[in-house]
């Protein structure tokens, strides 16, 4: 296959993917720029984002650096954005701001080139005009570019809205209710965190998820309840929970070793529900199905137990 055969953009299944994947496929697509995905997350994925990545970084980390590896060679470019922040109480994790920086370092002898844009907000690149510059970057203009951006937001926006809806319909379903708190990249991930699900679904419990809000209605509800949370998605994920804690009949909170921003927003919900049976589950390059399998077993069990159903 030539390079020219090659599919322009290539977008790596991981992280951020989860959240705005909608909104990339469609700005792409709208200036008729071609794209593809890497591969479901796999062991084989992780095991090789693990070679390759800092021997500190997280789990999720090394996933997307494996995920970027999947890609190497797939495509003319690699598209990782820069999301810093958007505005001064509303940053991200500085892992989202070095991942295009740490990636070509990494792949630097692999021939692989790299696209970017920079959300910070702080620094006068709010989104919009990011995007803008992405699209005249790749040869469009800035108007075709920010028509491109507006129709993606739109995307974005009705698959969220579509999110929340499916889960309130879900909630509605009879029977034992546990909801799940943890990044969308963990939680939607086919090898990290949608086995867990699986597990609850089939053990009888029906799962609903905390990132299944509408970002804005989320961040105002964490608020309410921690108004000093420092990272926006941490925001949202405290802020789901605060939402559907009296609907449910248990959390488990999920997140991924070694994450500092979860390590500090797990221990303040801890603290701060009562009444309600919590688990935490901390993932890691060793993590085995079998064991978690077995805490989920025995975490249901004190459910009915305490609802006085037999166990």
């Amino acid at each position: 296959m030539s390079e020219n055969s090659l599919p322009a953009i290539g977008i790596p299944r991981a992280l951020l993917y989860y959240r705005y994947g909608a909104l990339w496929e469609h700005f792409f697509r709208a200036l008729g720029v071609s794209t593809v995905l890497s591969p479901p997350g796999s062991r084989g994925i992780l095991e090789a984002g693990t070679a390759l990545a800092p021997d500190e970084g997280c789990l999720s980390l090394k996933m997307f650096i494996g995920h970027v590896d999947a890609l190497t060679g797939r495509c003319e470019r690699i598209f990782i954005p820069r999301y810093s922040n958007y505005g001064f109480t509303e940053l991200f994790c500085t892992r989202y701001e070095a991942l295009y920086d740490q990636a070509r370092n990494i792949f630097r002898d692999s021939g692989q080139r790299f696209i970017t844009c920079n959300i910070d907000v702080q620094h006068g690149s709010p989104e919009a005009l990011a995007y803008e510059r992405l699209g005249t970057e790749l040869g469009f203009g800035a108007r075709e570019s920010r028509r491109a951006w507006r129709e993606a937001s739109r995307a974005l926006e009705q698959r969220q809205k579509a999110e929340e809806r499916a889960q309130k319909e879900r909630a509605r379903q009879p029977g034992m209710k546990v909801l799940v708190a943890g990044h969308s990249y963990i939680l939607s991930d086919p090898y990290l965190g949608k086995p867990i699900l699986d597990i609850l679904e089939k053990s009888g419990a029906v799962s609903l998820r905390a990132d299944a809000l509408e970002p804005g209605t989320a961040r105002k509800a964490c608020a309410g309840f921690s108004p000093t949370c420092r990272w926006i998605v941490s925001e949202e994920i405290v802020g789901g929970v605060y939402l559907w804690k009296e609907k449910v009949d248990g959390i488990i909170l999920v997140s991924a070793f070694p994450c500092g921003p979860d390590s500090m927003t797990n221990e303040l919900l801890i603290r701060r529900i009562r009444g309600i049976p919590i688990l935490t589950l901390v993932l890691d390059t060793q993590s085995g199905m079998a064991g978690i399998e077995t805490r989920l077993e025995s975490f249901l069990d004190i459910i009915r137990f305490q609802k006085g159903e037999t166990v």
